[in-house]
């Protein structure tokens, strides 16, 4: 049967896998390779991993489980392929910090889908910060058009918008063990890159370095970020979970402007904080009740897995 946490534990680990996943955002950057082909390499280990511990601990294949899983898999399978690959592909034409900034829109989505998907209720103060954080993202796009860079920008947003759907999938059953979509989204990827590759005309394998950078990408920052995320998302509700979830958002430019050297424009820095201010608020002053409620009876919380 599947973990519960605790309030306090889920909140820390909700934060935690953002700034795991916050991490790949460096190696995207450094590898300096055709978007389609670093998803490919970055997903071929997502699937090694996760069979290897599915093994290791006896049970059946995460791969085969979510391939035949049904619809709803594949929905939340292909709303996570969305924001991965609306993410990388921003990344490499606008930067990490723009990207970063672009995609802290995600909880303000998440409230609307929230609230009609799964009748989440939301506060006064999460009306006001949905209204202040989308001002911030009109500051951030405003006078972006034409070019790679609106591309750039309309890809990070459909990134927020995926991320956000899944993240209302994963909520929907708090006692589903979500752990075979990460691999069911993982083979959609390489599919679908490995044609559009092929399809362009380029080599499969980009070189030693974006390969090596996509993989640990994968195995490593993708795979434990995304097992935290559903373990938490199994107490903190949808809106929430998506609050704390943006740790990525804060980490990325962090790393953008200090390991990468990047520097974004004025008006994205601003438009920044006040999404994140509006995130902050948020997280404050609209979420307490509804994180405890979220909460399962006694009787319902249930041991590790294993």
């Amino acid at each position: 049967m599947p973990l519960t946490l605790s309030p306090t534990l889920a909140t820390t680990t909700a934060i935690v896998a953002g700034i795991v996943w916050s991490l790949g955002a460096v190696h995207v950057a450094e590898a300096h390779a055709d978007a389609f082909q670093y998803l490919i390499w970055r997903s071929l280990p997502i699937i090694v991993v996760v069979e290897i511990v599915a093994a290791l601990r006896h049970r059946p294949s995460p791969t085969r489980q979510g391939l035949t899983g049904g619809w709803f898999i594949w929905l939340t399978s292909a709303m996570l392929f969305l924001a991965s690959i609306g993410f990388v592909y921003a990344v490499s034409v606008n930067g990490a910090a723009q990207t970063a900034f672009l995609a802290s829109t995600t909880p303000l989505m998440a409230v609307a889908l929230a609230r009609v998907v799964l009748g989440e209720r939301m506060s006064a103060v999460t009306g006001m910060a949905v209204t202040l954080g989308l001002v911030g993202l009109l500051v951030m796009v405003g006078g972006t058009f034409g070019g790679g860079q609106l591309a750039g920008n309309l890809s990070a947003v459909a990134s927020s918008l995926g991320f956000a759907v899944y993240t209302v999938c994963v909520r929907t059953d708090k006692h589903r063990d979500w752990s075979p979509v990460l691999p069911t989204y993982a083979v959609v990827m390489v599919v679908v890159c490995g044609v559009v590759v092929l399809a362009k005309g380029e080599a499969l394998v980009p070189g030693v370095q974006p390969v090596t950078l996509a993989a640990i990408h994968g195995a490593v920052y993708i795979v434990v970020g995304t097992l935290l995320f559903n373990l938490a998302a199994r107490t903190v509700p949808a809106v929430h979970m998506t609050v704390y979830a943006q740790a990525e958002n804060v980490f990325v430019p962090v790393w953008g402007m200090v390991l990468l050297h990047e520097h974004p424009a004025g008006r994205t820095i601003v438009g920044g904080i006040v999404v994140f201010v509006a995130i902050l608020v948020n997280a404050v002053w609209g979420g307490p009740a509804a994180l405890d409620a979220s909460v399962p009876d006694a009787d319902q919380v249930v041991p590790a897995q294993g």
